[in-house]
């Protein structure tokens, strides 16, 4: 049997123009459509535990350094920038408290504004300076020296004896003949009279300096001497003094 191909012409068609991008090598014609990437949502910062375990997080300080004159350049007053401050926060987190406290500094005091703040406030971070320690004055009859601080008194040999004298019999008064009879011979040629021992004890005092009053003059008697806090007499061994 024979089979007779029919051939039917085909209708021509007329080809577009085509407002298609042609394709290139390697990339699809959709990669070539430029997407803007969409923006990246910053992370979560992770919860930072500025406290011990044991123990939470009651609220924080913000300490503030700005001087009267540096407000007044930034035309400010600190009590409006108070304000606002305590305004934002009740605006950021409706339940917090606050207080505001100024701190104050003798004029002149020098610093920068926010250590003098935070010193003043009690920040335990600062450093505190030491506050001044008062040594007192030490009487040392075996060395027989005074120190008054860190530094010895330039008390002369008789001014020395006169005031071991005083202090050995301390809560008595000392009468001036008294004193005489102890720290002279009654044949010395310097022997004083009463009247010079008064020139004794100024001379005395004024080289113990803030510690002049712990000679104290009962009037009419003489001098006497009352142990104070601030006052430590070290002796050793027998009374270095005379009878």
């Amino acid at each position: 049997m024979t089979i007779t191909a029919l051939a039917t012409p085909l209708a021509t068609r007329t080809r577009r123009p085509s407002y298609e991008l042609p394709a290139t090598h390697g990339t699809s014609a959709l990669a070539r459509r430029a997407v803007a990437p969409a923006p990246q949502q910053p992370a979560t910062p992770s919860p930072v535990r500025a406290v011990p375990e044991g123990s939470e997080a009651r609220g924080f300080v913000l300490y503030v350094g700005l001087g009267e004159g540096a407000a007044t350049a930034d035309r400010i007053e600190l009590a409006r920038l108070v304000g606002e401050l305590r305004a934002l926060t009740s605006k950021l987190a409706p339940s917090a408290q606050t207080h505001a406290a100024v701190a104050l500094a003798p004029a002149g005091s020098g610093g920068r504004d926010v250590d003098v703040v935070r010193r003043a406030l009690g920040d335990p971070a600062v450093q505190q300076p030491a506050p001044e320690v008062d040594l007192g004055i030490v009487i040392d009859l075996t060395r027989k020296r005074v120190a008054i601080g860190d530094d010895v008194s330039p008390l002369t040999y008789r001014e020395f004896e006169l005031l071991q004298h005083i202090v050995l019999r301390e809560g008595s008064t000392v009468g001036r003949c008294d004193i005489i009879d102890a720290l002279w011979q009654a044949d010395a040629e310097d022997r004083p009279n009463e009247r010079t021992i008064d020139v004794h004890i100024r001379r005395l005092r004024s080289k113990l300096g803030a510690y002049a009053e712990i000679i104290r003059t009962v009037r009419g008697e003489g001098y006497r001497f009352d142990r104070h806090a601030d006052v430590t007499v070290l002796a050793s061994g027998p009374s270095p003094d005379r009878f």
